[in-house]
């Protein structure tokens, strides 16, 4: 990297030694060169050097570099502005660099945002004092006034991923301003800058890292209940990222063209897919209780109690269910009935099976045994 940052520093001393040189024989010597001599000279230089530049970041993949490189072009335009020569283009030239240097820093966060949901525990943050709590609020913006009037030790509801979603999205923020300083553009243009990557990172970048981490084997119940505490929370601390952004730019949030972020979109779209892998993965726990089944359709009377394997499926619903209680109401209520819709109808394909030849009345009073204790918990959570 140094050696790279060094050979870009050679090749445009090189290039303003020569533009000074011939600006100096311009102004103190008679007809030896003229403006529109030095003025070609450049315009075809120019087009040159804005040839190799375009070539050479385009393979760049490292968010500093491209960094380095803009700061070198900026200081090479700088200098031969001051000697009479256009470089609107080079300018020109840096929107468009700034567009890779956006793309690198995206890629970069996406390992960031991978690893701290990989070292997550899902669990909310424990806090054993008043100190422990000032240091995660201090990081993020939380507010719950119930907490508040809870002792320690307490725990919050989201988990440790949180807080640090939220310091690497504001640390991207001020990665992504470093480009857009020495421009030459307007705080409301930087602003706009600012606000449009953001919105890349969180509607694209984060919003994929969530959607992969949905799905991943590992994530169980427990967890897709966290993630969706967790979207919610990050969802709400959108608002102070605006703020944070008005702060560094100067520019009101109530001006016209202020771009909104589009957070909110990124973590309800993961809170619908938590909530679809929800009802998915208890279906399929249900279907591995209901394949251990085993009726014995010729016994000549019933157990006179619910099948082993009723209720052990109805003990993990029951604890399952007590996760839920921390999430909305709408979605702990469709997961309820989702659960006992799929349940009924295993029960019945079950009963249906072309397979199944004859039935005793033992069995169907075991089976109808089942069935009541499965009224009986559906009746709880009604």
């Amino acid at each position: 990297k140094h050696e790279t940052v060094e050979g870009y520093r050679r090749y445009f001393s090189q290039i303003v030694g020569f533009f000074v040189v011939e600006d100096h024989i311009l102004h103190v010597t008679q007809g030896l060169v003229t403006r529109t001599y030095t003025d070609e000279l450049w315009n075809m230089a120019l087009s040159k050097i804005i040839a190799v530049l375009r070539t050479h970041s385009s393979y760049c993949n490292d968010p500093d570099l491209v960094l380095e490189l803009k700061n070198l072009i900026v200081v090479f335009a700088d200098t031969l502005q001051g000697y009479g020569f256009p470089v609107n283009r080079l300018f020109d030239l840096l929107f468009e660099i700034r567009d890779q240097y956006n793309e690198t820093l995206l890629k970069k966060w996406s390992g960031l945002f991978r690893d701290i949901f990989e070292a997550d525990n899902y669990s909310p943050i424990p806090v054993a004092n008043e100190e422990e709590y000032k240091i995660v609020i201090s990081k993020f913006p939380f507010q719950d006034s119930e907490l508040d009037k809870q002792s320690f030790p307490k725990k919050l509801p989201m988990s440790q991923s949180v807080p640090q979603i939220y310091i690497q999205v504001k640390e991207f923020i001020y990665a992504s301003l470093k480009f857009s300083e020495s421009l030459h553009r307007s705080s409301t243009e930087i602003d706009d800058m600012l606000r449009k990557s953001t919105n890349l990172l969180l509607t694209r970048t984060l919003s994929s890292c969530l959607q992969n981490l949905i799905k991943k084997p590992h994530i169980g119940l427990t967890e897709l209940v966290q993630i969706i505490i967790n979207t919610t929370h990050l969802e709400l601390a959108c608002k102070y990222l605006e703020d944070f952004i008005s702060n560094i730019t100067n520019i009101s949030q109530v001006t016209v063209h202020t771009a909104r972020l589009y957070g909110l979109s990124t973590f309800k779209d993961a809170r619908h897919a938590a909530e679809g892998e929800i009802y998915t993965k208890l279906n399929q726990k249900i279907d591995e209780f209901i394949q251990i089944a085993d009726y014995d359709w010729t016994m000549s009377e019933s157990d006179g109690r619910a099948s082993g394997y009723l209720m052990d499926l109805i003990n993990f619903l029951r604890s399952t269910f007590q996760v839920f209680t921390h999430l909305p109401g709408k979605v702990a209520q469709t997961a309820c009935m989702s659960a006992c819709q799929h349940l009924s109808t295993s029960l019945m394909q079950m009963l249906l099976d072309t397979e199944l030849k004859q039935i005793s009345m033992g069995a169907i009073q075991q089976f109808n045994l089942d069935v009541i204790q499965c009224e009986l918990y559906s009746c709880c959570y009604s």
